[in-house]
């Protein structure tokens, strides 16, 4: 197995760069693991292809404010942040522009709202909202700040996307999910976005049974594998959380033989992360770093909701593991000659 067997070629004007209105109504693949069949739907017929008694399990993470402007103190030279791992209250690694001139000790300063453009960097003569002190430099323009009242970040930041994604998104609420309740991502978990408060009641009232895990997500997630030999990649820590109520209701469900329904691939590396642990599971946070390959033995997850994703990215190894490298090429191939809509505002893939 190499990297490159985790390529495709996709036509640039596949990658979605606005979501489909009502967030329902994107495509919908279905795949069936057993026979290696593919059929095409919309997204608001999920239903149909679930029963009671199912479960779907969603990740609530929401997607924070991570980019920011600010300007150097004393020079007040122009500095660009992008927030990427929240490491304790305050603390953050983040990656910086001009990295070479913000050293250990440096000052970053924070100004609010300006001729109503959010982030400029302008202070205009007042004192900043927030400051920002780089305590440790790592490779790459990464730094470790610590932010002096991260409270304002609703104020001074704005939701990143993804660099694939040219176009201005005005409703920044579109790239979160309509259940996102806990701030930590720098990415959306994208699988989610499809779904709408009326397709979930839609669900419940079926007797599918909702429920809810927590993995904050990096922009590791769209960098691709540089090694030719995936084994070898460091795959990416991203902090997580399954709380007592979601254990309880998933040992119940497997002891009972129900499905467990992961929506998006964050979902099945927790709930996986932590089966690799103890089964019976039990609740846990902390930092999750599983790497899913093809040849990986899925312990609670029976079926998946997940977008498409990039050429030799560690999400579509997932995907191939769960489904099969080769039924996974074939529905990605599909998928490209049926004109779908990839990436993090595209269609969805239902694995059964």
């Amino acid at each position: 197995m190499k990297t490159s067997d985790f390529e495709y070629n996709l036509p640039p004007e596949y990658i979605a760069q606005s979501p489909i209105e009502p967030r329902d109504h994107s495509r919908l693949l279905v795949v069936d693991r057993r026979d290696e069949t593919v059929s095409h739907h919309s997204f608001f017929e999920l239903p149909g292809f679930l029963k009671k008694g199912d479960v779907l399990v969603f990740n609530d993470s929401r997607v924070i404010p991570a980019r920011l402007t600010g300007k150097k103190e004393g020079t007040g030279g122009k500095v660009e942040v992008l927030l990427l791992r929240r490491l304790q209250p305050g603390l953050w690694e983040a990656l910086v522009k001009p990295a070479k001139r913000l050293r250990a000790g440096s000052v970053i300063e924070f100004y609010g709202l300006r001729d109503g453009d959010r982030g400029t960097g302008a202070g205009g003569g007042k004192a900043p909202v927030m400051t920002g002190e780089v305590e440790e430099s790592g490779a790459g323009g990464m730094k470790t700040i610590r932010l002096s009242d991260e409270s304002h970040l609703d104020e001074l930041g704005t939701i990143p996307l993804p660099p694939y994604i040219k176009k201005s998104l005005e409703n920044q609420e579109r790239y979160q999910t309509v259940y996102a309740r806990i701030s930590g991502s720098v990415a959306a978990p994208t699988a989610g976005l499809h779904f709408t408060p009326r397709l979930l009641k839609d669900l419940e009232e079926k007797g599918v049974e909702v429920l809810f895990t927590t993995l904050h997500i990096g922009l590791d997630t769209f960098r691709p594998v540089s090694e030719e030999e995936p084994e070898h990649h460091t795959i990416h820590r991203e902090f997580g959380v399954v709380t007592e109520t979601t254990v309880l209701s998933l040992n119940r469900a497997m002891s009972e033989g129900r499905r467990i329904i992961a929506v998006g691939t964050t979902t099945v590396r927790i709930l996986e992360a932590v089966a690799a642990k103890k089964i019976p599971l039990e609740a846990w946070r902390g930092d999750v770093d599983l790497f899913i390959l093809p040849g990986f033995h899925f312990r609670v997850v029976n079926a998946m909701i997940t977008n498409y994703h990039l050429p030799r990215s560690t999400l579509l190894m997932l995907v191939s593991a769960f489904a099969g490298m080769d039924l996974t090429r074939r529905a990605y191939e599909e998928a490209i000659a049926r004109k779908y809509r990839f990436y993090s505002f595209g269609d969805a893939m239902l694995l059964l």
